[in-house]
């Protein structure tokens, strides 16, 4: 791999060659894409069968939310109207995960790192880990001690597939299928 320098010494994109025998010319990577996480997942969200810890995200939701239906049901907030569908479904999961999995994540996994390895506390990293205190702390501004408490769980999930797949875009993904379950089980509990 090849970089060009920019006028701080700085490499500004990084060329991976390409492969033997291939005709495409070289393939340019961004370092601040890589960085927050903005570079498209690898692997590829196309593989089938589908990544198992992704696939074990998504699932893990149902449970959650037929939970909240029953012991929490009366104080879920019902979205009001197209607006507050669209920020709880696109806006904040992609606000959010931008922010806390691609800035907030991507720095401190730079930081924290050792010999190009995350620092761990068992299976997770402290990036993870801080980003998640961050993120409660975020929550409780405008939720309950143990609403906010209980996003720790699922930011955690969310810190993963970001390290996993190098990309805050699965995060992303999961953070909106969270959040539209969420307000389908706040719909229905209240419609019923």
């Amino acid at each position: 791999m090849s970089g060009s320098r920019g006028p701080h010494g700085k490499i500004d994109a990084v060329t991976a060659p390409p492969t033997p025998g291939s005709s495409r010319p070289p393939e340019r990577r961004n370092p601040f894409a890589s960085e927050t996480g903005l570079a498209w997942p690898q692997p590829s969200l196309r593989a089938w069968p589908p990544d198992a810890h992704l696939a074990l995200a998504l699932l893990a939701a149902v449970p959650v939310w037929l939970a909240l239906a029953v012991w929490a049901g009366p104080h879920m907030r019902v979205p009001l109207g197209l607006w507050a569908w669209l920020s709880l479904v696109a806006v904040q999961p992609l606000l959010e995960e931008l922010v806390f999995r691609g800035l907030l994540q991507g720095q401190a996994l730079a930081l924290l790192s050792k010999d190009g390895q995350p620092r761990r506390l068992g299976p997770l990293s402290l990036a993870n880990l801080l980003v998640t205190v961050a993120f409660v702390l975020l929550h409780l501004r405008a939720q309950p001690l143990a609403w906010a408490l209980a996003v720790a769980g699922p930011s955690l999930v969310l810190g993963h597939l970001r390290e996993r797949f190098a990309s805050v875009w699965p995060a992303v993904g999961v953070h909106a299928f969270y959040n539209a379950g969420f307000g389908l089980t706040a719909w229905l509990v209240a419609a019923g």
